[in-house]
């Protein structure tokens, strides 16, 4: 199996013959071999997990030492999404899955790493203390390393959107990689929260990074029953109970939940297989209507196309100008 096979749409818009050389043109990977271990947030499993540098158009692949050969390779893909109750899980052929692998991968992508290879010895990517940070420590202790291959992105073409009045997601046009999330709670901790985010100005670690994830006291007990969260504590994890926090040291943003639902869009979207060049908006949207919205697009050729970087530092509206231009649409 070849993990690095990108689907038929993909391969056919070529490669971009851009110079090398220039800042943000050229892919990246890490410098060093950094690792870590911890637990599963869901499986509860202890696994130990492993960074290594990649070759240029390796992308994002996990590869599970506990099993031998290609077969324990799965490309951090769109595609290969096979389960998204609570997480994001992909798998291949052969049955081998990697869970809850958005967190890293939003970290990857915000921290600008195009291509790694990430071993782990289990089924999920350890939950550390629930957020992006820990993974851009170790990618930043490990270093990044400019490779002489261009970089590419997909470029929306056209406003893709799923979802309905209750929950929805957006792709559209613009200028940069930006974001925006809208969510809605009844739980006076968190309310309604909104806010956008601009991937491309580097902001990642201040504004995104820290961003823990988050769950309800009263559905510990039916997750547990689904083989969920049975690794969560108040440790990798923000706990709502009514409208109390009940983590004693509070939270890290005001705003953490929108800003966690953010850094999961970050890391899904990401699995687009490159970062995406256009808007992304969320309105109460999870990880099922995330993988959605990027089959709905590459279902449809006349809605992106493969590119280079050039857009990503280009002026236009701001991501905030951006999110009420896509709420009209969701």
């Amino acid at each position: 199996m070849d993990v690095n096979a990108t689907p038929k749409s993909l391969r056919a818009r070529g490669a971009v013959q851009q110079p090398a050389g220039q800042a943000g043109v050229c892919q990246t990977t890490l410098k060093d071999v950094i690792s870590c271990a911890g637990r599963g947030l869901h499986t509860g499993a202890k696994v130990s997990m492993a960074l290594l540098p990649a070759e240029a158009d390796t992308g994002i692949v996990f590869r599970r030492t506990d099993f031998a050969g290609r077969g324990a390779e799965i490309a951090a893909r769109w595609d290969k999404v096979v389960d998204t109750r609570m997480c994001t899980t992909i798998g291949n052929a052969e049955g081998v899955v990697v869970g809850t692998i958005e967190h890293l991968v939003a970290a990857l992508a915000g921290l600008q790493v195009d291509n790694v290879t990430v071993e782990l010895n289990g089924p999920e990517v350890p939950a550390m203390d629930g957020s992006g940070e820990p993974f851009a420590f170790l990618i930043e202790c490990a270093g990044i390393r400019t490779l002489d291959a261009p970089r590419r992105v997909i470029e929306i073409l056209k406003t893709v959107s799923v979802g309905n009045d209750e929950k929805s997601a957006v792709l559209m046009p613009g200028a940069g990689s930006t974001y925006s999330f809208e969510i809605e709670f009844a739980s006076g901790a968190i309310g309604r929260q909104v806010r956008a985010f601009d991937l491309s100005n580097g902001a990642f670690r201040d504004e995104l990074a820290s961003a823990r994830t988050f769950g309800f006291r009263e559905e510990i007990a039916a997750m547990h029953a689904s083989g969920l969260a049975r690794g969560g504590s108040l440790a990798n994890a923000v706990v709502v109970d009514g409208s109390s926090v009940l983590n004693p040291e509070g939270l890290r943003y005001r705003d953490e939940f929108v800003r966690h639902k953010l850094l999961d869009a970050v890391g899904d979207m990401r699995l687009a297989g490159h970062r995406l060049l256009g808007h992304f908006h969320g309105y109460r949207s999870g990880h099922a209507l995330h993988n959605r919205l990027l089959r709905r697009l590459f279902a449809d050729d006349s809605a992106w196309r493969l590119t280079g970087t050039s857009g990503l530092s280009a002026a236009g509206e701001s991501a905030e100008a951006r999110m009420h231009a896509a709420r009209a649409i969701a």
